[in-house]
Protein backbone atom coordinates (compact mmCIF):
# COMPACT_ATOMS: atom_id res chain seq x y z
CA UNK A 1 0.00 0.00 0.00
CA UNK A 2 1.34 3.10 -1.49
CA UNK A 3 0.38 5.21 1.56
CA UNK A 4 2.54 8.21 3.54
CA UNK A 5 1.18 9.26 7.05
CA UNK A 6 2.34 12.56 7.77
CA UNK A 7 -0.56 13.04 10.14
CA UNK A 8 -0.23 16.95 10.64
CA UNK A 9 -1.80 18.70 13.71
CA UNK A 10 -2.31 22.42 13.58
CA UNK A 11 -3.83 25.17 15.18
CA UNK A 12 -6.89 26.81 13.21
CA UNK A 13 -8.29 30.11 12.97
CA UNK A 14 -11.10 30.77 11.36
CA UNK A 15 -12.82 34.11 10.29
CA UNK A 16 -16.45 33.37 8.67
CA UNK A 17 -17.39 36.03 6.00
CA UNK A 18 -21.01 34.94 5.96
CA UNK A 19 -22.99 32.34 7.68
CA UNK A 20 -25.20 29.31 5.96
CA UNK A 21 -24.76 25.90 8.30
CA UNK A 22 -28.18 25.78 8.95
CA UNK A 23 -29.08 26.01 5.33
CA UNK A 24 -29.32 22.37 4.14
CA UNK A 25 -30.29 20.67 0.35
CA UNK A 26 -31.23 17.41 -0.95
CA UNK A 27 -30.90 15.81 -4.13
CA UNK A 28 -32.64 12.94 -6.67
CA UNK A 29 -30.89 9.93 -4.86
CA UNK A 30 -30.81 11.48 -0.88
CA UNK A 31 -28.05 13.14 -0.41
CA UNK A 32 -28.22 16.15 1.96
CA UNK A 33 -26.04 18.54 1.55
CA UNK A 34 -25.13 21.98 4.14
CA UNK A 35 -24.07 25.38 3.13
CA UNK A 36 -20.40 25.83 3.96
CA UNK A 37 -19.56 29.74 4.71
CA UNK A 38 -16.60 30.96 3.33
CA UNK A 39 -13.83 32.40 5.39
CA UNK A 40 -10.03 32.04 6.58
CA UNK A 41 -8.32 29.68 8.46
CA UNK A 42 -4.85 28.66 9.74
CA UNK A 43 -4.29 25.33 7.75
CA UNK A 44 -1.21 23.02 9.17
CA UNK A 45 1.39 23.04 12.01
CA UNK A 46 4.25 24.71 13.63
CA UNK A 47 6.84 25.47 10.35
CA UNK A 48 4.09 24.59 7.57
CA UNK A 49 1.45 26.46 9.20
CA UNK A 50 -0.26 28.88 6.41
CA UNK A 51 -2.84 30.65 5.91
CA UNK A 52 -5.86 30.03 4.03
CA UNK A 53 -8.80 31.88 2.78
CA UNK A 54 -11.64 30.05 1.02
CA UNK A 55 -13.51 33.23 -1.01
CA UNK A 56 -17.03 30.90 -2.25
CA UNK A 57 -19.55 29.13 0.31
CA UNK A 58 -20.23 25.76 -0.66
CA UNK A 59 -22.14 23.45 -0.13
CA UNK A 60 -20.89 19.63 1.60
CA UNK A 61 -22.07 16.29 1.71
CA UNK A 62 -23.26 15.54 5.28
CA UNK A 63 -22.43 12.07 4.90
CA UNK A 64 -19.65 9.80 3.37
CA UNK A 65 -21.62 9.02 0.42
CA UNK A 66 -23.15 5.83 1.35
CA UNK A 67 -23.54 1.87 -0.68
CA UNK A 68 -26.74 2.48 -1.24
CA UNK A 69 -25.72 5.76 -3.25
CA UNK A 70 -23.04 4.68 -5.19
CA UNK A 71 -24.67 1.13 -6.26
CA UNK A 72 -27.49 3.31 -7.65
CA UNK A 73 -25.77 5.66 -9.90
CA UNK A 74 -22.87 2.97 -10.33
CA UNK A 75 -24.72 0.17 -10.88
CA UNK A 76 -22.14 -2.14 -8.37
CA UNK A 77 -21.42 -1.94 -5.12
CA UNK A 78 -17.38 -2.73 -4.05
CA UNK A 79 -17.51 -2.82 -0.02
CA UNK A 80 -16.15 -5.22 1.85
CA UNK A 81 -18.19 -4.09 5.19
CA UNK A 82 -21.75 -4.89 3.79
CA UNK A 83 -24.87 -2.33 4.64
CA UNK A 84 -26.74 -0.07 2.81
CA UNK A 85 -26.38 2.91 4.72
CA UNK A 86 -22.82 2.61 5.44
CA UNK A 87 -19.92 4.37 3.66
CA UNK A 88 -19.22 2.65 0.18
CA UNK A 89 -15.69 1.92 0.31
CA UNK A 90 -12.53 -0.27 -1.02
CA UNK A 91 -13.42 2.60 -4.17
CA UNK A 92 -10.57 4.25 -5.81
CA UNK A 93 -9.79 7.91 -6.33
CA UNK A 94 -10.60 7.15 -10.01
CA UNK A 95 -13.84 5.45 -8.72
CA UNK A 96 -15.16 8.25 -6.59
CA UNK A 97 -14.32 10.49 -9.78
CA UNK A 98 -16.68 9.11 -12.13
CA UNK A 99 -19.21 8.75 -9.38
CA UNK A 100 -19.16 12.22 -9.64
CA UNK A 101 -19.04 12.43 -13.62
CA UNK A 102 -21.97 10.25 -13.86
CA UNK A 103 -23.99 11.72 -10.49
CA UNK A 104 -23.99 15.17 -12.49
CA UNK A 105 -25.19 13.16 -15.36
CA UNK A 106 -28.26 11.93 -14.17
CA UNK A 107 -31.57 14.06 -16.28
CA UNK A 108 -33.04 15.08 -12.58
CA UNK A 109 -29.20 16.48 -11.47
CA UNK A 110 -28.67 17.64 -14.97
CA UNK A 111 -32.46 19.54 -14.86
CA UNK A 112 -31.47 21.48 -11.21
CA UNK A 113 -28.18 22.37 -12.40
CA UNK A 114 -26.09 20.60 -9.96
CA UNK A 115 -22.87 19.38 -10.74
CA UNK A 116 -20.27 17.19 -8.14
CA UNK A 117 -16.77 17.39 -7.13
CA UNK A 118 -14.46 15.98 -4.51
CA UNK A 119 -13.56 18.55 -2.07
CA UNK A 120 -10.60 19.97 -1.87
CA UNK A 121 -7.92 19.43 0.84
CA UNK A 122 -8.40 22.81 2.20
CA UNK A 123 -12.33 22.95 1.67
CA UNK A 124 -12.73 19.55 3.79
CA UNK A 125 -10.26 20.60 7.13
CA UNK A 126 -12.37 23.93 6.84
CA UNK A 127 -15.76 22.02 6.92
CA UNK A 128 -14.22 19.71 9.37
CA UNK A 129 -13.21 22.48 11.82
CA UNK A 130 -16.04 23.81 11.92
CA UNK A 131 -14.50 26.96 13.10
CA UNK A 132 -12.60 25.16 16.04
CA UNK A 133 -8.88 25.46 17.04
CA UNK A 134 -8.41 22.10 18.59
CA UNK A 135 -7.30 18.78 17.39
CA UNK A 136 -10.61 17.69 16.64
CA UNK A 137 -13.89 19.13 16.07
CA UNK A 138 -15.32 18.86 19.18
CA UNK A 139 -12.16 20.22 21.56
CA UNK A 140 -8.71 18.51 22.55
CA UNK A 141 -10.02 15.43 24.50
CA UNK A 142 -10.02 12.18 23.16
CA UNK A 143 -12.01 10.32 25.38
CA UNK A 144 -15.09 12.01 23.58
CA UNK A 145 -14.04 10.73 20.48
CA UNK A 146 -16.79 8.13 20.59
CA UNK A 147 -19.55 10.54 20.83
CA UNK A 148 -18.39 11.77 16.96
CA UNK A 149 -16.47 9.24 15.13
CA UNK A 150 -16.03 5.26 14.62
CA UNK A 151 -12.60 4.62 15.46
CA UNK A 152 -10.71 1.71 16.52
CA UNK A 153 -11.57 2.07 19.87
CA UNK A 154 -15.68 1.42 19.53
CA UNK A 155 -16.17 0.36 15.81
CA UNK A 156 -15.15 -3.25 16.07
CA UNK A 157 -12.77 -2.71 13.41
CA UNK A 158 -15.42 -2.29 10.44
CA UNK A 159 -17.45 0.47 9.22
CA UNK A 160 -20.81 1.77 10.44
CA UNK A 161 -24.03 3.17 8.99
CA UNK A 162 -23.27 6.73 8.87
CA UNK A 163 -25.12 9.57 10.55
CA UNK A 164 -24.69 7.44 13.45
CA UNK A 165 -22.68 9.19 15.91
CA UNK A 166 -22.82 13.33 16.31
CA UNK A 167 -22.41 15.76 13.96
CA UNK A 168 -19.52 18.66 13.96
CA UNK A 169 -21.26 22.71 14.69
CA UNK A 170 -21.58 22.75 10.89
CA UNK A 171 -24.00 19.60 10.72
CA UNK A 172 -21.40 17.20 9.10
CA UNK A 173 -21.16 13.49 10.34
CA UNK A 174 -18.49 11.09 9.91
CA UNK A 175 -15.58 13.82 9.43
CA UNK A 176 -13.64 11.63 11.76
CA UNK A 177 -13.60 8.06 11.23
CA UNK A 178 -15.37 5.66 9.77
CA UNK A 179 -13.83 5.72 6.08
CA UNK A 180 -10.96 7.52 4.86
CA UNK A 181 -12.17 10.41 2.56
CA UNK A 182 -10.38 10.95 -0.67
CA UNK A 183 -10.05 14.68 -1.47
CA UNK A 184 -9.39 16.46 -5.02
CA UNK A 185 -5.60 17.53 -4.54
CA UNK A 186 -2.51 15.92 -5.52
CA UNK A 187 -0.40 15.08 -2.76
CA UNK A 188 2.39 17.13 -1.33
CA UNK A 189 4.42 18.84 1.55
CA UNK A 190 2.18 22.17 2.63
CA UNK A 191 2.82 25.26 0.92
CA UNK A 192 4.39 28.42 2.47
CA UNK A 193 2.41 31.85 2.63
CA UNK A 194 -0.92 32.93 2.55
CA UNK A 195 -3.01 31.22 -0.33
CA UNK A 196 -6.03 31.93 -1.47
CA UNK A 197 -8.62 28.82 -2.84
CA UNK A 198 -5.83 26.07 -3.07
CA UNK A 199 -6.29 23.42 -5.15
CA UNK A 200 -3.01 21.80 -5.00
CA UNK A 201 -0.11 20.81 -6.78
CA UNK A 202 -0.66 20.56 -10.85
CA UNK A 203 0.19 16.52 -10.62
CA UNK A 204 1.79 14.74 -8.48
CA UNK A 205 2.55 10.79 -7.34
CA UNK A 206 -0.66 10.41 -5.27
CA UNK A 207 -3.74 11.86 -3.98
CA UNK A 208 -4.84 13.39 -0.70
CA UNK A 209 -6.91 11.39 1.47
CA UNK A 210 -8.54 12.52 5.11
CA UNK A 211 -9.95 11.83 8.05
CA UNK A 212 -8.94 8.44 9.23
CA UNK A 213 -11.12 5.43 9.37
CA UNK A 214 -12.69 2.91 12.09
CA UNK A 215 -9.71 0.88 11.48
CA UNK A 216 -7.25 3.40 13.45
CA UNK A 217 -6.50 4.56 16.80
CA UNK A 218 -8.43 8.47 17.89
CA UNK A 219 -4.64 10.05 17.16
CA UNK A 220 -5.10 9.34 13.41
CA UNK A 221 -8.40 10.92 13.22
CA UNK A 222 -8.09 14.02 13.97
CA UNK A 223 -8.80 16.96 11.83
CA UNK A 224 -5.14 17.20 10.39
CA UNK A 225 -4.90 13.41 9.78
CA UNK A 226 -4.00 12.66 6.24
CA UNK A 227 -2.05 10.62 3.82
CA UNK A 228 -1.65 10.02 0.65
CA UNK A 229 -2.44 6.79 -2.43
CA UNK A 230 -2.29 5.90 -5.85
CA UNK A 231 -5.04 7.19 -7.98
CA UNK A 232 -5.97 3.62 -9.12
CA UNK A 233 -5.96 2.02 -5.34
CA UNK A 234 -8.70 0.58 -3.75
CA UNK A 235 -8.54 -0.53 -0.17
CA UNK A 236 -10.84 -1.19 3.08
CA UNK A 237 -11.69 1.99 4.56
CA UNK A 238 -11.38 4.53 1.56
CA UNK A 239 -14.07 6.18 0.94
CA UNK A 240 -15.03 9.88 0.10
CA UNK A 241 -18.04 12.33 0.35
CA UNK A 242 -18.98 14.93 -2.49
CA UNK A 243 -19.26 18.74 -2.52
CA UNK A 244 -22.07 20.34 -4.86
CA UNK A 245 -21.02 22.91 -7.23
CA UNK A 246 -22.77 25.43 -9.24
CA UNK A 247 -22.93 24.56 -13.33
CA UNK A 248 -20.83 26.92 -14.04
CA UNK A 249 -17.67 25.61 -11.93
CA UNK A 250 -15.33 23.10 -13.77
CA UNK A 251 -15.90 19.87 -12.03
CA UNK A 252 -13.52 17.96 -13.29
CA UNK A 253 -9.75 17.69 -11.79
Amino acid sequence: MNLLNSAVFCVVVVVVVMCGCDRESVNSIGMEFKLIPAGTFTMGEGDDAHEVTLTQPFKMGVHEVTQAQYEKVMGVNPSGFRGADNPVEKVSWNDAVEFCRKLSELPSEKAAGHVYRLPTEAEWEYACRAGTVTMYSFGDDESELGNYAWSLENSGDKTHPVGGRKPNSWGLHDMHGNVWEWCRDWYDEFSRGELTDPAGPVTGSGRVIRGGGSSLAAEHCRSTSRIWSRPTDRFSHFGFRVVLVSPDEKAEP
